[in-house]
């Protein structure tokens, strides 16, 4: 151990209590954020932690850490740090997640942190000032994580944008002299279709369970296309027979749309940096004539304006569900091939800087998760 540093039971170094109980009716509007296990699970008026603030949950996944910047809410769900004990908290963030929380497993089918089994873990605490010099070689880290999300975050609002003047605005590059086809109301060439005019076929995911090995092609699910980028690292793996995979097999250019659960009408286009992957069967795969760009249906597909025009269609039913029945009678405007491809380029371009910067995002955290213990460990000086 390194000079000046000292081995204490983790109990002695920060204290986890218990959060408060805020059922969601509860929620009054404002920006107080109220963490959850996970993540944020919605906004209060009122906040009962003074930040920074480190959070866990209490079952479930065990060992993801959250980190608050502005005063905040633990709902009951979390556990949060009351005493970080003279502690650097960003310090304290990083140190809780090179620890194996599985440990303190306290049994049940569900896993469940018992806050009295965390006395027995023992760890290595530098001096303050060391503390604050780690943590802040790590930040850096994490803020150009930050900072690249909230770019690759303007550059999809741009394309949505992009897709909103066009066809929705209609001022499309020339429509100052476009003929107007007084039958339709669009631009002459331009036609309004149904998806079922647009599609060569539309077909039911895979039916099976998510593989916690790392073997088979790559397991898309719902949960994975909600976000604004797939973040194939975190989707799981498939255990698929080699006959069945073909049929399944994802391809650039494809369109798959939840078609279920509250996820429904979530729409992803499937870039050409996908892996071998397949996909679930609450997901329905779009396979386009050869006529339509896939990169117009995809901007589509992916804004909220889509989500909401499946969502009315799949009703409210407790457990919506948008068929490709349903999703047949959707209608876009689909313009001429001129403007798609005019829209494909500048579309593409945008969707190329996304990828570089996810790459960029990629290639930090394996450098900052390769550098955490290290530093932990005080094998790396600082």
């Amino acid at each position: 151990m390194r000079e000046g540093w000292k081995s204490m039971r983790l109990t002695n170094f920060v204290w986890f209590q218990r959060g408060f109980d805020l059922p969601r009716n509860n929620f009054v509007e404002g920006n107080v954020p109220v963490y959850g296990s996970t993540s944020i699970l919605g906004y209060h008026n009122v906040s009962k932690v003074k930040a920074p603030g480190i959070l866990t949950g209490r079952s479930g996944t065990l060992g993801k850490f959250q980190f608050a910047n502005e005063d905040f809410w633990p709902h009951n769900t979390s556990l949060w740090v009351k005493d970080f004990k003279d502690n650097d908290e960003k310090f304290a963030y990083y140190l809780l997640q090179t620890l194996d929380f599985t440990l303190f497993n306290s049994g049940g089918a569900v896993p469940t942190l018992n806050r009295n089994l965390l006395t027995a873990y023992i760890v290595n605490i530098p001096p303050i000032e060391t503390q604050r010099k780690i943590a802040s070689i790590l930040s850096g880290y994490d803020d150009l994580i930050e900072n690249n999300l909230n770019r690759i975050k303007i550059l999809e609002e741009m394309a949505q944008q992009t897709y909103e003047e066009w066809f929705v605005r209609m001022r499309f590059p020339g429509y100052e002299t476009a003929v107007m086809n007084e039958e339709t109301g669009l631009p002459e060439g331009w036609e309004k279709k149904c998806f079922g005019d647009i599609t060569e076929s539309m077909q039911y995911g895979y039916t099976e369970s998510a593989s916690t090995e790392i073997i088979g092609p790559k397991f898309l699910r719902i949960t994975d296309i909600v976000g604004s980028n797939i973040n194939w690292e975190t989707v799981p793996y498939c255990l698929i027979n080699e006959k069945q995979k073909p049929k399944y097999l994802l391809n650039s250019g494809d369109i798959v749309i939840a078609r279920t659960g509250a996820t429904v009408g979530y729409g992803k286009r499937i870039n050409q940096n996908c892996p071998e992957a397949v996909f679930a069967s609450y997901l329905i795969r779009l396979k386009l004539k050869p006529e339509i760009d896939d990169v117009l249906v995809g901007i589509f597909v992916e804004s909220n304006s889509f989500v909401q025009i499946v969502q009315n269609m799949a009703g409210g039913a407790a457990q919506p569900n948008a068929n490709a029945p349903i999703l047949r009678k959707i209608e876009m405007i689909v313009p001429s091939k001129e403007v798609q491809d005019k829209f494909r380029s500048i579309v593409l371009k945008l969707k190329d800087s996304q990828q570089l910067l996810l790459n960029q995002n990629q290639r930090l955290r394996e450098a900052r998760d390769l550098l955490l213990p290290r530093l932990m460990m005080g094998i790396v000086e600082v």
